[in-house]
């Protein structure tokens, strides 16, 4: 890469690379600590160890060299955690983000080390949130302590959110906006929650996939009977959500629910020229999905991307009926589904939520009774990186890496970024993040590549300095915004 033209927070930045360099093994610990906290957000798992991660987060950005740090809370969430340095005047505001709370560790006879233990092995750590988020909530604490400790000031202002609650949909996320936005105002917001196209490759999302998920429970009988006795006559309920669910998609794997294609913007061909430029292949493809050799893929090369990032797709997330240790010769008297309907840009969540249940509705067969109950939405989200700002980003990643920075798509939700920077004044975005194809997140067996924390450590603390020194170069960087006060 070009040596970076020289500016005054070039020694300022030198110092704070250095010194995180030296304490490297010091944000290991507290990344280890935290993630030894079992702050799983579901119902069902103990709230208390979400309020443990919070205190220990607090911890953890204070002696990191926030100030006004502290827990904040609506009614019936789970604690956000604040903290802000505001002592530049005139610079620019960043408003970091992160979230504590995590996924249930799902199947813990499959995981090679304990969830809850990071192990580090072939230059990864192994643990339940140890990517997805927890090593945000460090990215953001070490950039700034490595300023703070050896410059003694940071070159724009900051503030962070580290949310309890992103793993169950971020739903207290407009009350907790609408009772905090003064806090929150900034100039941009980086959000380290999302995932590099590949290991040390530095990546900047610019779409996300909205989601709807919904269960659907289908009806036969008040109570299982014997097949034998009563086998043939009546409609088996388990076949018959069988049915229902293989009408969902065609043999394309194309989400087959009439209507739901009306909104779909297929991409551009310079969308699809950036595809291809990826490189992405059917064989690194399966390495990294872990796809089962002869399993047939429904696209290929760059169409692979495409249809990650810019296509429905629908998933059945899980099957119940009866047991598979409690299994009898019987015909169950229900069967149920949860769905997951994954939503891209200009799909409305509310509209394909009806389209989805209508369809369910009238594709069950022989009379069985179907219930569809809605259990979320999320809109998709799509920003257009014209703002300087990210070039800026860009630049500073390509600095923390040594290599130059992609724009990506993600097939995956952050269901709050839309509703979050539309309150806040509709600021640029930048989505970020340490997680890669083999994080595992929400899997078992999630890992963190060390490599790549390391670098998005080096890249934030460039991103302050070049932050800061564009904004001082270019009058118009906000394009006639107004700067976000920094009291």
């Amino acid at each position: 890469m070009d040596k970076p033209k020289q500016d005054k927070w070039d020694s300022g930045r030198e110092a704070a690379l250095a010194r995180y360099q030296a304490d490297q093994q010091k944000h290991l610990a507290d990344l280890i600590r935290l993630t030894k906290i079992p702050s799983v957000s579901f119902d069902g798992f103990d709230p208390k160890e979400v309020e443990r991660s919070a205190e220990c987060t607090q911890g953890i950005l204070e002696a990191a060299g926030f100030e006004n740090v502290e827990i904040m809370r609506v009614p019936g969430t789970h604690p956000y955690v604040y903290g802000d340095w505001l002592k530049r005047p005139g610079a620019p505001t960043v408003l970091l983000y992160a979230h504590h709370d995590v996924q249930p560790p799902l199947r813990e006879e499959l995981w090679k080390t304990p969830p809850f233990e990071a192990v580090e092995k072939d230059g990864r750590l192994f643990a339940r949130g140890i990517a997805d988020d927890k090593a945000g909530v460090l990215i953001h604490a070490a950039s700034v302590a490595a300023w703070l400790e050896t410059a003694g000031t940071l070159p724009v202002n900051v503030k962070v959110i580290i949310e309890g609650e992103e793993e169950i949909g971020s739903t207290h996320l407009g009350a907790f906006l609408e009772k905090y936005r003064h806090r929150l105002q900034a100039d941009c917001v980086v959000l380290t929650d999302c995932s590099n196209f590949d290991t040390g490759l530095p990546s900047l999302t610019t779409t996300l996939r909205g989601l709807i998920s919904m269960d659907v429970t289908v009806t036969a009988l008040d109570h299982p009977l014997h097949s034998g006795m009563w086998g043939g006559p009546i409609p088996d309920p388990v076949q018959g959500l069988a049915k229902i669910l293989a009408k969902l998609s065609d043999e394309s794997g194309r989400v087959a629910v009439p209507g739901i294609w009306d909104d779909v913007i297929p991409p551009s061909a310079a969308e699809m020229e950036d595809m291809r430029k990826l490189g992405m292949e059917d064989k690194v493809f399966r390495e990294q999905a872990g796809i089962g050799p002869g399993v047939e893929l429904f696209a290929h090369g760059p169409g692979l991307l495409a249809k990650m990032w810019r296509e429905p797709s629908i998933a059945v997330n899980s099957i119940q009926a009866g047991g598979k240790k409690i299994a009898g010769n019987v015909i169950m008297d229900s069967a149920w589904a949860r769905l997951g309907l994954r939503l891209v840009p200009n799909m409305d969540h509310a509209k394909a939520m009806s389209l989805l249940k209508g369809f369910i509705e009238a594709n069950c067969p022989w009379g069985l009774k179907v219930e569809v109950i809605p259990e979320q939405g999320a809109n998709p989200w799509m920003t257009k990186p014209d703002h300087p700002v990210f070039s800026v980003a860009k630049k500073s990643l390509g600095r923390g890496y040594g290599r130059e920075a992609v724009m990506i798509g993600c097939g995956g939700t952050i269901p709050f970024v839309d509703s979050f920077t539309r309150v806040l004044g509709d600021i640029p975005a930048l989505l970020v993040g340490i997680e890669d194809p083999y994080t595992n997140a929400h899997s078992e067996n999630e890992s963190l590549g060390l490599a790549d924390f390391h670098s998005s450590v080096r890249s934030q603390i460039h991103f302050f300095a070049d932050l800061a020194a564009a904004a001082e170069a270019d009058p118009g960087f906000w394009a006639g915004k107004k700067k976000t006060s920094p009291v």
